[in-house]
């Protein structure tokens, strides 16, 4: 820290005044050097990689990747401030990332233990078919081996292994889900108040949006950030819009989510779904518009929502035909 504050006061004193300089990967490589800039009271835009067409004919090297950020943030091409990271989203985050990577290992680990099921001797496996899956894991995790130079007795180490791995990330995973309960509710509890919204969803979102939303601007800036801005297809006499295969995929995740269940449970969901689609349009064209209704009405409950707020969900958005 105390080289990047050097290299700080180093730009400013032999480059002049800086007014704001471009970072890209505020939130990953560039996160420190960008906590160490806003210090110093230097304002940072957030910049996107130069794209292939540009990088192309250029060429890669750290000097032009410079000039490329500072060109971005003159012409005005990049705007967005960085996100702040000092709130509760950003424990949102933490917690939510190493809940997927959880999540992730528990999948390994029960692909991995029907894996060695399957190739178990004989008695082994009638031992434990007909058994439900917990009790397959409770009966595994019991296992007492003798010598794994025994091919049995190794079947038995391996699934004991196993079973007690997918036991306590089980339990690693119910208490990240607890945690993120009380978090994202502390941090938006109107968001959880909306029908479809689970603890999961409504922290995807809020680590999207970060911990200032409102520096996106507008709710078409977050719908884009989402992935779910309509994008035009038209040629001809066709005129039509695609879905978005951009913006934060795991965020189009959650809504995506949240309309399915949407669809599934709430009747004014699925009445506005029949009236798009009786006016000719897909299933696929009425859930992307469906998604963008739910993204603008998600930004404004961010953006105007607080813990302490007392303000109710249905005064913090306007009248919207998905309720």
């Amino acid at each position: 820290m105390g080289c990047l504050s050097g290299k700080c006061e180093a730009l400013q004193s032999g480059f002049g005044p800086v007014g704001r300089v471009g970072v890209e990967g505020t939130g990953s490589y560039g996160a420190g050097l960008t906590r160490v800039l806003l210090d110093a009271g230097v304002g940072v835009v957030e910049v996107n990689r130069p794209n292939r067409a540009v990088r192309r004919g250029r060429g890669k090297s750290d000097p032009i990747d410079a000039e490329q950020a500072a060109r971005a943030v003159l012409a005005g091409t990049a705007t967005a401030p960085p996100k702040s990271r000092d709130g509760v989203v950003e424990s949102i985050r933490l917690i939510h990332g190493v809940r997927r990577g959880a999540v992730k290992a528990k999948t390994a680990a029960i692909n991995e233990f029907h894996a060695v099921l399957v190739t178990a001797p004989d008695r082994l496996r009638a031992a434990l078919a007909g058994r439900s899956w917990v009790e397959q894991l409770a009966t595994a995790a019991g296992y007492r081996p003798g010598e794994v130079s025994d091919s049995g007795q190794a079947v038995k180490c391996v699934l004991r292994r196993l079973a007690r791995r997918i036991e306590a990330l089980q339990a690693e995973i119910d208490q990240a889900d607890v945690e993120l309960a009380g978090l994202t509710a502390q941090a938006a509890p109107t968001l959880l108040a909306e029908r479809g919204v689970g603890a999961d969803s409504a922290a995807q979102l809020l680590i999207t949006a970060g911990d200032n939303p409102e520096r996106l601007g507008s709710e078409a800036s977050f719908a884009a950030l989402c992935g779910v801005s309509p994008i035009p297809a038209s040629s001809g006499k066709t005129s039509r819009h695609r879905l978005s295969r951009g913006g934060d995929r795991q965020a189009n995740r959650a809504l995506h989510t949240i309309a399915m269940s949407r669809m599934r449970w709430d009747q004014r969901t699925r009445d506005f779904i029949a009236g798009i689609q009786a006016r000719g349009k897909s299933k696929r064209d009425a859930i992307r518009i469906l998604k963008r209704y739910l993204a603008r009405r998600i930004y404004r409950i961010l953006t105007t929502s607080r813990a302490d707020s007392g303000v109710a969900p249905s005064t913090l958005t306007p009248s919207l035909p998905i309720g």
